[in-house]
């Protein structure tokens, strides 16, 4: 389970304080696929990062009885100057995974070849994201954290990726954001709309869907 309650957080901005988080609640279950829903700017991505732990929020508390993935694709957490492969090792020493299963599956998953034994910082942005997101789904977690800026690479890989997504979800839950409904009705059976600080959740996934095309037509006026 994930808990969250009364979570603000606010950023400075050249215009004054932007508050895109206001007292968010919500109590997120093992079984539950959940498509957060909002435009962008809306502070869906920062919203993942503090369910994640990623980022703090100014107030309120996380709580996580489950094992809970950092954002899938994230690349953030690699040292440049090690490699590909002495990065996976650190990581999975980190979360106590098997060293040479999470190695394998991200060499076959990845298709970075001997870029694998290249220094990191010598990366593409794209093969970058393409190692991060193999990693993200060898260590299993009862809860996937996905941003909408997941999809990598051309189609073909993209498709992996999905197909490689769905069969993590078979076992564990997700977490997804997303400005896209047609990539929340994907993958998600419930959902919940962020708009101006305020999350709304529905069980019901077609009523988040349809609050949320009222605020995208709202924003067309």
């Amino acid at each position: 389970m994930i808990d969250l309650s009364n979570i603000c957080k606010s950023y400075r901005t050249r215009n004054g304080i932007n508050q895109v988080l206001n007292n968010v609640n919500l109590k997120i279950e093992q079984g539950m696929n959940l498509g957060i829903l909002g435009l962008n700017g809306s502070g869906k991505s920062t919203l993942i990062r503090i369910i994640g732990g990623a980022e703090l929020a100014d107030s309120g508390e996380v709580r996580r009885t489950s094992t809970v993935s950092w954002p899938v694709g994230f690349s953030g957490c690699f040292n440049g100057s090690l490699t590909g492969k002495e990065n996976l090792r650190f990581v999975s020493r980190i979360y106590g995974a098997d060293i040479g299963e999470v190695s394998d599956f991200v060499a076959d998953f990845s298709e970075l070849g001997e870029y694998m034994d290249m220094p990191v910082k010598t990366y593409s942005s794209g093969m970058r994201s393409k190692l991060a997101f193999g990693l993200s789904l060898a260590i299993g977690f009862d809860f996937y954290l996905v941003d909408e800026a997941f999809s990598v690479g051309d189609a073909t890989f993209k498709q992996k990726a999905q197909q490689v997504l769905k069969e993590r979800i078979k076992d564990s839950s997700l977490v997804f954001v997303s400005h896209s409904p047609s990539s929340i009705k994907a993958h998600c059976n419930c959902g919940a709309v962020l708009n101006k600080g305020k999350l709304l959740f529905y069980p019901n996934l077609t009523e988040a869907l349809d609050h949320y095309k009222e605020i995208c037509n709202e924003r067309k006026q």
